[in-house]
């Protein structure tokens, strides 16, 4: 296993249960991958990045589940909204069926007009009678942001609805977005069934959270190596005959799993091999989408809420750090997070500082009174793959033309794009395909949520919908 993100961490943890002896190599000091946490120099710890889960992300509370850290995840059914002029808007479902659950708090959403309103719920209904079928008909290979323009969608309700929810969730613009994932989204978090969008946030740093899977794989015999930076795979007669560390050590296995970003897997690849096999050669196509996050500490409580989401701002999310954590409900560490940062790729740590805190501080009016005691950014440029228009043509199975080698990430074709979820989904099937082939086959992948109320009737009976020509 090469790789100790939730890719790795997913396909190794189901191994070991299946009774595999798996080594584990992670190049970093910990595990979790992008979804960790590290040491600042005063030795305040934190997250690269908030990560996130849904109700709807059923793999992914699978996985915490195998490494007993299901509870350490809290849950949260109310979300808030604050627009420019300080307006508060909450989403919570409402005793409606799905997929009119969340219907009322789109009615009382004060940052849209009623006919902007109007338009989002037609818009809304025509994903739901998709029942699903995302992959087809006028969403077919455009962008999200020509869906919602042929749907009639204002630039209002664009920008204060849709690409709040959709920024982000996929970590892109809606330009570059591909439509299928975004109708994905609102058909599995808020349209399908009741509890697909509730937010789920780690109540621990990310690094103690994955350390459940270090305990799952030793208890069973097998290893975690971190620190144990891969610098290439070698090849013999067609199969993968050694993976090649520092100083000329090697590790061999029956089977290798290459968990790592895309642009890593290029490069530890045998050249011949990426120059000949069209499935490795197609992934350079692939794009990268970045995020960043911004740190404050503060002198006193500035923020009740756990957390809530910016409209018309550069900041998309403040994370209540010091509420969310295990220890005192307290709101003096936040945690701003941008997606698809890639307006402040270029910019310098203070710039970034300051535009973030000026946000703040109009959302939450107690910032503006309190001392600032420090700030910190981080800015992870490759986050994750772009989810474009046609990607999907470059994401490779994790069965590869290697016998015994096997490709999991999010980057892979998995059906979701670049999520947890969608990491968690790449483990278990490249897992699976390895079971398989030792001729002991078990599905390891959960199904979605079933869709509930009058969801269920959409479901039964879509068909394939019209193909709307992208505006221009």
């Amino acid at each position: 296993m090469i790789g100790a993100g939730l890719a790795g961490l997913s396909s190794g943890v189901a191994l070991a249960e299946a009774g595999f002896r798996v080594k584990l190599l992670e190049q970093r000091p910990f595990l979790g991958g992008r979804a960790s946490s590290y040491s600042l120099p005063d030795g305040e710890q934190i997250d690269n990045c908030q990560h996130v889960t849904l109700g709807c992300c059923t793999n992914l509370d699978d996985f915490y589940e195998r490494m007993g850290a299901l509870a350490k995840i809290a849950r949260y059914g109310r979300l808030v909204f604050v627009d420019s002029a300080s307006h508060r808007a909450v989403m919570e479902a409402s005793a409606l069926p799905p997929p009119f659950h969340l219907a009322p708090s789109l009615a009382f959403y004060p940052s849209l007009n009623w006919a902007e309103k109007r338009g989002i719920a037609e818009a809304m209904l025509s994903i739901a009678r998709r029942g699903g079928r995302n992959d087809d008909g006028d969403a077919a290979g455009c962008s999200m942001l020509d869906w919602l323009r042929a749907h009639r969608q204002s630039e209002g309700a664009i920008s204060r609805f849709w690409a709040v929810v959709l920024v982000s969730a996929l970590n892109e613009e809606l330009a570059r977005m591909e439509a299928r994932y975004g109708l994905d989204v609102f058909w599995k978090a808020f349209l399908s069934a009741r509890s697909g969008y509730i937010v789920g946030i780690p109540r621990v740093p990310l690094g103690e959270l994955y350390e459940g899977c270090r305990a799952a794989i030793e208890q069973r015999g097998g290893e975690v190596l971190c620190r144990a930076a891969v610098r290439g795979l070698k090849e013999d007669d067609g199969r993968i005959s050694g993976v090649g560390m520092d100083a000329g050590r090697q590790h061999s296995a029956d089977f290798y799993i290459l968990a790592v970003p895309h642009e890593a897997a290029l490069r530890l690849l045998p050249e011949r091999i990426v120059a000949s096999e069209p499935q490795f050669s197609r992934i350079q196509n692939l794009r990268a989408s970045p995020i960043t996050s911004v740190h404050f500490w503060f002198d006193g409580d500035v923020m009740v809420e756990p957390f809530i989401t910016l409209l018309d701002r550069t900041t998309h999310w403040i994370f209540n750090k010091s509420r969310l954590s295990e220890g005192p409900a307290a709101g003096r560490y936040l945690q701003s997070v941008i997606s698809a940062s890639y307006g402040l790729v270029e910019r310098s740590r203070q710039e970034i500082i300051s535009l973030c805190l000026g946000e703040l501080q109009q959302a939450l009016p107690e910032a503006a009174k309190a001392r600032l005691i420090k700030a910190t950014v981080v800015k992870e440029t490759a986050a994750t793959f772009s989810p474009q228009p046609g990607a999907d043509r470059w994401r490779p199975s994790q069965r590869t033309p290697l016998p015994n080698l096997f490709l999991a990430g999010d980057w892979t074709a998995t059906g979701w794009p670049a999520t947890m979820e969608g990491a968690v989904r790449s483990g278990y099937l490249a897992a699976e395909a390895i079971l398989s082939d030792c001729g002991e086959p078990k599905r390891l992948l959960k199904p979605d949520l079933p869709a509930e109320g009058l969801a269920r009737h959409w479901v039964r009976n879509a068909g394939p919908g019209l193909r709307i020509k992208p505006a221009s």
